[in-house]
């Protein structure tokens, strides 16, 4: 479990050369338009200053969860101005969250833990927003069933991002490898939380089974695709053919859009737009209704793609057997 727990220094980072801004992107490929313009420059400013004072990806994480909560806090006043601060502090738990990643890679202080803490900071921000909006709904004379709606669009928040996620990991495990993507599956999982017991390592066990449940889940939503990246990993041991590479990131990369649109810019794009038109209660059935359509259409999408290269692997001989 060491993969699990580590959380190195930063200050490596300080004493050899800083990692330039596009070093620290996961990849042009999955990276939207309003990070690399917005978020991202913040986040590298944010995980310089981090690693000069020695400051450690997991850190920067937790933090982020303060701000993102109390964001949610705020949006429970109907006075626009508090709202607004609202805003501002969900805008920089965001950015706080790209920090995390970028100072990550930065100093090469990736772990297991870093990943499970970086997806439940989003969902901590988001159940905050969630009570938040239903009870403000509440006192502006909805009754208790806009916990129904609520509640709904909370879970389908969870499967929106967990997919997201996933799929844009795939595609960097395609064109990347292990070392640039954090795939992970249940199978490897499962070994390591079977390594823990519930005695000696209560915390960390129950980190450990939350996080294999939502690897579970995700592989659920993707049959085609466990199927491929099953036979990739049998075949192609000692590295990907590279014009598997090519034409998995050709045929791949359009579907990358779908997962930035059901992530948090366009989500909270609107969620702002309807807490300053004093309608915050449309920000359910928006996520329920359209989110929900675009979620379907990409694992579609996505498993049309999976299936097509697992039936090229298997029945042609297009693609090698290793690494050219």
């Amino acid at each position: 479990m060491e993969d699990l727990i580590k959380d190195k220094s930063t200050k490596p980072l300080i004493e050899g050369n800083v990692t330039s801004f596009e070093n620290s992107l996961k990849s042009n490929d999955t990276e939207e338009k309003i990070d690399i313009w917005f978020y991202r420059p913040i986040g590298y400013q944010i995980a310089l200053f981090c690693a000069k004072i020695g400051m450690t990806p997991n850190t920067v994480t937790i933090i982020s969860i303060f701000f993102g909560v109390a964001a949610g806090i705020l949006f429970y006043s109907q006075d626009l101005m508090i709202n607004v601060i609202g805003m501002l502090s969900l805008v920089f738990a965001n950015s706080l969250d790209s920090a995390d990643g970028q100072l990550a890679r930065m100093t090469n202080n990736k772990s297991r833990l870093g990943r499970i803490l970086d997806g439940a900071a989003g969902d901590f921000w988001f159940i905050s927003i969630h009570i938040a909006l239903c009870l403000r709904s509440m006192n502006e004379g909805w009754t208790a069933l806009i916990w129904i709606p609520g509640v709904l669009a909370g879970f389908s928040h969870v499967v929106q991002s967990a997919m997201a996620d996933y799929y844009r990991n795939v595609h960097l495990f395609f064109i990347k490898g292990t070392s640039g993507s954090e795939l992970d599956n249940s199978r490897d999982l499962q070994l390591e939380y079977d390594q823990l017991t519930w005695g000696r390592n209560f915390g960390m066990k129950l980190i450990a089974r939350n996080y294999l449940n939502y690897t579970r889940m995700q592989e659920k939503f993707s049959p085609k695709l466990q199927k491929l990246l099953a036979v990739v990993r049998a075949k192609y041991k000692m590295g990907l053919p590279q014009n598997l590479i090519i034409d998995f990131r050709t045929r791949n990369k359009p579907l990358m859009k779908y997962t930035n649109i059901i992530q948090f810019n366009t989500r909270v794009i609107f969620l702002f737009l309807w807490l300053f038109l004093d309608q915050a209660w449309i920000y359910f059935f928006f996520d329920i209704f359209v989110l929900n359509p675009i979620l379907i259409y990409m694992c579609s999408n996505q498993e049309k793609v999976s299936g097509y290269f697992y039936n090229k692997i298997v029945t042609g001989s297009e693609y090698g057997d290793q690494n050219i």
